[in-house]
């Protein structure tokens, strides 16, 4: 199949197509020791790697010699007012080249105040300020990372503040501001779609799909009051497939990756995933244009 092809034949740096997964520690390990597995590439954290020493990044190292790796930042904190720490972009440059990732990408949104990390991916204002800051923002860190870089459209579940524009059109004006690339996270689209109340198709449509350089895709969690969480803690459910198909038939060929950090079942299960996926990917870029 197309779309998990043994990608780990592409030459270093290449820029991967097809369904990749992210790589989490709950099974690192039996990645390491499996036979060759189908997926396109592997998606890393680099904060579960940098500034560490000893068995994972060992592992890693494993893995990087059988897999393309893409490198998928938590931290850079792309909306925030203060700029990056210096020795963070120094070990995320250094990252980045080792693992020879053809592009980095991080959210767009704050998750710091300050030099205090919250751990939580905050939603921005969506105002003609913000693109403008964020643009240049990622211009720069994209300039020092010597790789091109993708921002990720978030979930959330409140605006912050009253927008002028819509979310779609905040997206869009970033990514032509600053010439960056979209990670497009058609899960994130489908939540914020069902707890604000629009139509999915119609936000994918507005973005500037010819920027798409990968896709995220993952599971959530319906709360009993109708809320959706955006966890990462389920299997992907029809509406995600049937919106992945929708975008791949406008992107064509890119990379997507399958996301789990919560309740990571067995790999089996993760790779049976992976193959459903790859089957929608197939059938989509085979697709006549839309």
């Amino acid at each position: 199949m197309t779309g998990v092809r043994k990608a780990n034949q592409a030459s270093p740096g290449a820029r991967p197509t097809g369904v990749g997964l992210g790589l989490r520690w709950d099974f690192l390990e039996e990645v390491v020791d499996a036979p060759l597995l189908p997926v396109a590439f592997f998606e890393v954290a680099p904060e579960n790697y940098m500034r560490r020493g000893g068995y994972f990044p060992a592992l890693l190292e494993r893995v990087k010699q059988r897999y393309p790796l893409v490198s998928h930042g938590l931290t850079l904190s792309l909306g925030a007012s203060a700029e990056p720490d210096p020795g963070y972009l120094d070990d995320l440059r250094a990252f980045v080249r080792h693992v020879a990732s053809p592009w980095h990408s991080d959210h767009l949104c704050f998750s710091s105040a300050g030099p205090v990390v919250l751990h939580e991916l905050l939603p921005l204002k969506l105002c003609e300020e913000n693109v403008e800051r964020v643009a240049a923002r990622v211009q720069s860190v994209g300039a020092f990372l010597g790789v091109p870089m993708a921002v990720e459209n978030i979930s959330f579940y409140a605006y912050a503040g009253e927008p002028e524009m819509p979310e779609a059109e905040f997206i869009g004006r970033v990514v032509d501001r600053s010439g960056c690339r979209l990670l497009l996270d058609v899960n994130n689209v489908y939540v914020n779609s069902q707890n604000h109340g629009y139509d999915p198709r119609d936000f994918i449509a507005q973005l500037p799909l010819d920027r798409v350089i990968q896709i995220h895709v993952a599971g959530h969690t319906r709360m009993s009051d109708g809320l959706i969480i955006d966890t990462h803690g389920a299997p992907v459910i029809d509406p995600v497939f049937e919106l992945l198909d929708f975008t791949l038939r406008r992107t064509g060929p890119v990379a997507v990756a399958l996301e789990r950090d919560n309740d990571v079942p067995p790999l089996a299960e993760l790779i049976d995933e992976v193959r459903r996926l790859a089957a929608v990917y197939e059938a989509a870029v085979k697709a006549p244009a839309a």
